[in-house]
Order: C-alpha cells, then structure tokens, then sequence
C-alpha cells in the first residue's frame, strides 16, 4: 500500500471513550529495509525480500528495521500515555499543562471492564466484579473527577499557576503527544502490549498501531508474528524435556510437520540442530 493511502486510510482512529491514533506520517517500507540489509553483504544475496525479512525477524537482526519510521499522534488517559511513553527509544512531544489548560474529559471504563484484583497476576484484572459493586464505584469515581475538574478550574480562575492547579487531576485525564518510533522500538513495544497479561486499555491502543504496521509493513509484520507473537521460547531445561520426551522419532515428525506447514529448509535445519541432530 503506497504511502498516501496508509495516510488516508489510518488518518484517525478512536480508541476508549475519548482517545485516538492519527497517522501523521511514514519513511521507509519493506523494500527499505531490504535494501539497508543487503549492504551488510555489499548488495550480493540470492534471497528474495520475503525469505531475507523473515531470516532477519528469526534471527534478531534488528539494526535494519531502524531504517523505518513511523509518526503518530495519540490521545489517551495519562496513565495509558505513561505505559506506551516507558518504551523510551521514541522521540515524544506531549501537551504541556504548564502552557495550557488541560481538557475536561477523563476516561470513563465501561461495567464490564470494573473487575476484581487478579489472584495470580499482581498487576493485573480478573474477573468483572457484579453489576452494584462496579456501578458503585463508577458513581463514586465519577463524583470524584469532577470535584478535582472543579478544583482545577477553580484554582485556575483564583490565578493560580498552571503547573500547580494541575496537581488535582487524576490519571484519567487525557492527554496528547506525537510519537516517531523506528519499526524495530515499535515492534518491541508491540510484542510487550499485545499480550494478554497488559493492561486492557493499553492493548487497545497496541492493537490499532498494529492494524497500521501490518498495512504499512507487511512482510515484516508477517515475520513478526510467526517469530515474536505467535512464537514459544523454550528454556534450556525445556528444551531438553522436549527432546527426551519426543525421541528421535518424534524429532523426524516434528521436522516433517515443520515442512509441510510451510517452514524454509533452512529452518528446518536449524530446528534439527536445536534438537540434537535428530534425522
């Protein structure tokens, strides 16, 4: 997809109930990110840009997917900016509250996102808590907002400073900045807030980057998600679990499975070799 349709088609996407991604602009695709590779080699190689992105992608070689990069303009809670802005190798410029006045709206979770403290996941969310409990407590936070919304336009109507009158709002006030990250930055951030176990408003956001990078990326994308989503790292210990319990015969299927899903000879090699050498 060439540069101004992505522009178009990804100018603005809402996300939550007051946040949004905006494409601002791209430099690079997969064909740049070819071509910065093969200088490595000096330009020489056989493979085809599919088969060399994925041995890239496979093989953690990451300084040419540095040769893309992406700016995007996100509007979100200032407790999901802080979860996406930690990711630190991007260049950001956020809304200053010290210049302007920081908009009223605040994010506002739906019933079924209220939910009880996870029991096995000391950050995380379980399961919804019931219907008078969550209704409670959106109530009472709501009540909440708007007294520290009253407070803050009240001390800035009493000629109180912007950068102290901000201190009264809470974290779910929304902010806004522009990001520019490099497709390697952006992919890591991805593979961290894509996953189940981060937090459900951020994965939102994630999940619409994503819809952008597999558009403007496709190869890459594709390598990343058979090598980084959908992949399973084994430890040592399970590695070799894995090879005792399957045997040499099991390790013969497993290579043949491997080939007939689609897998290169050369990762077939490179699984035999993981596995001990079994035929």
């Amino acid at each position: 997809m060439i540069r101004e349709e992505l522009l178009e088609r990804h100018k603005c996407a809402a996300v939550l109930d007051g946040g949004h991604v905006r494409l601002i602009d791209l430099m690079g695709d997969d064909e740049r990110i070819e071509s910065v590779a093969r200088v490595s080699f000096d330009g020489r190689g056989q493979s085809d840009r599919r088969r060399l992105l994925r041995y890239l992608m496979r093989h953690r070689h990451t300084s040419p997917f540095e040769h893309a990069q992406i700016t995007l303009d996100i509007r979100a809670p200032i407790f999901v900016a802080r979860q996406i802005m930690r990711h630190r190798m991007q260049s950001i410029n956020e809304v200053s509250a010290r210049y302007t006045e920081l908009p009223g709206d605040v994010y506002r979770p739906t019933p079924d996102q209220v939910c009880e403290q996870s029991s096995d996941n000391k950050q995380g969310r379980g399961k919804p808590l019931d219907a008078a409990t969550a209704t409670a407590w959106l109530e009472a936070d709501s009540q909440a907002s708007s007294s520290c919304r009253d407070l803050y336009r009240w001390a800035i109507d009493a000629g109180v400073s912007r950068e102290l009158a901000r201190i009264s709002l809470p974290v779910a006030t929304y902010t806004r900045w522009v990001s520019t990250w490099d497709a390697h930055n952006l992919l890591h951030f991805l593979a961290l807030r894509l996953d189940k176990h981060a937090q459900w408003e951020v994965r939102q956001y994630a999940q619409i980057i994503a819809s952008i990078v597999a558009d403007w990326l496709p190869l890459t994308w594709e390598a990343f998600v058979d090598y980084r989503i959908g992949a399973l790292t084994l430890s040592r210990i399970e590695a070799e679990a894995l090879q005792a319990i399957l045997g040499s015969e099991g390790c013969a299927r497993l290579l043949r499975e491997m080939s007939a899903l689609g897998a290169s000879n050369r990762e077939v090699v490179e699984m035999r070799e993981r596995l001990g050498g079994g035929q």
